[in-house]
């Protein structure tokens, strides 16, 4: 028994040093660029209500740049938008792709001969100011050709959204090094000469995934991923508790559909977590629950400076309440990760964005209009 609760110990203090190892590197000189020639791409469903909350975030940026929407047909918050320097995109209804992706293939065709650098965002975030200059930073320092943010969910006050949240931040404040980033499409930039160096619309063709196409590719042609740890950006999780573990299964499922190695590597090591609490709750004993709570209530503490040093003080009152899980039952955070990365490698059908998708090997190979 000793051996195994040494393990456990073990495990858990890896644990809390790969949390301190984010908080460590966040950056606290936070340079920012503001170069010309920057498109802002942004792909929207055709109910956009228009983001006012969004669009009011983007025009206090300090970074010049013009704005590309992409939208499938006829939407009427798009055409209304009272934003400079904006272009509406129609790409039409994808027959074998996704709809985001065939959205955002339309946009890269759209941009002009002085638009040099690209940054990708969604329209459900919620951006600090710095986004583009921090994103542009290390593109015009050449320090990266690829540069991303991460999501940071902001649940509301349900407990099965905070658990999603708790997940999520599991994967949010991991270590992050430059070679081994996998880009986030919700803040993300590149320059041109790296766009048609990769050949961006043929690596998104037939695809589903955005980011995840994007970032196998820079894997691929061996380029500079750089992570900006500063920069989660709030990202609000609301609705049913369902839906919500539906959106943490539908990641997983992009996940093992374009890279299984990569799945196979985090359900491993989420699998080990979780079976070492399994242990530690049956037959570790006292000890052993008292050392899984400690390593929580650890990276709980962490994380709740994390959040402190990342986001307004508002969306880090909602990112906290993920937090009440690891104080309260640890165990549960990971044993539900472990949950939805199991079901989410059950099928290769995903359901997004009023579409349905069956994949193989990471490309679309039937869709239809969900319901």
């Amino acid at each position: 028994m000793s051996w195994a609760l040494g393990l456990w110990l073990l495990l858990q203090g890896a644990t809390v040093l790969g949390v301190v190892n984010y908080l460590r590197h966040l950056p606290m000189d936070r340079q920012e660029e503001a170069p010309g020639g920057v498109a802002v791409l942004l792909c929207v469903r055709d109910d956009w209500d228009g983001g006012p909350d969004l669009m009011g975030r983007l025009a206090a940026q300090s970074v010049p740049f013009r704005l590309i929407v992409a939208t499938s047909g006829a939407c009427p918050a798009a055409e209304s938008l009272d934003f400079p320097n904006v272009e509406i995109v129609r790409a039409g209804v994808a027959q074998d792709e996704g709809q985001k992706v065939h959205k955002l293939r339309a946009a890269l065709r759209a941009l002009g001969p002085d638009d040099r650098y690209l940054v990708f965002i969604d329209a459900d975030i919620e951006p600090p100011s710095r986004l583009l200059g921090r994103l542009l930073f290390p593109l015009v320092r050449d320090k990266a050709d690829i540069v991303t943010g991460y999501r940071l969910l902001l649940p509301d006050a349900k407990p099965a959204l905070a658990l999603v949240g708790a997940v999520e931040m599991q994967l949010a404040t991991l270590p992050r090094a430059a070679g081994s980033t996998m880009p986030w499409g919700g803040a993300m930039a590149m320059t041109r000469a790296v766009a048609d160096r990769l050949e961006l619309d043929r690596v998104l063709a037939g695809r589903l995934s955005d980011d995840m196409s994007i970032g196998l590719a820079g894997w691929r042609a061996k380029l500079r991923l750089r992570p900006v740890r500063d920069l989660l950006v709030g990202s609000p999780l609301q609705g049913s508790g369902e839906a919500a573990l539906r959106f943490a299964t539908r990641q997983y499922r992009h996940v093992v559909t374009n890279s299984p190695g990569m799945w196979q590597a985090a359900a491993l090591v989420v699998a080990v977590q979780a079976l070492g609490w399994l242990w530690a709750i049956g037959w570790g004993g006292w000890g052993a629950v008292a050392i899984g709570y400690g390593a929580a209530w650890s990276r709980a503490l962490v994380r709740r400076r994390i959040i402190a040093g990342t986001v307004e003080p508002e969306q880090a009152r909602k990112a906290r309440r993920s937090l009440v899980w690891d104080a309260v039952a640890p165990f549960a955070v990971t044993w539900a990760h472990l949950a939805v990365q199991i079901v989410g490698a059950l099928s290769s059908r995903i359901c997004w964005g009023g579409y349905e998708y069956w994949m193989k090997r990471g490309e679309v190979v039937r869709m239809k209009r969900a319901g």
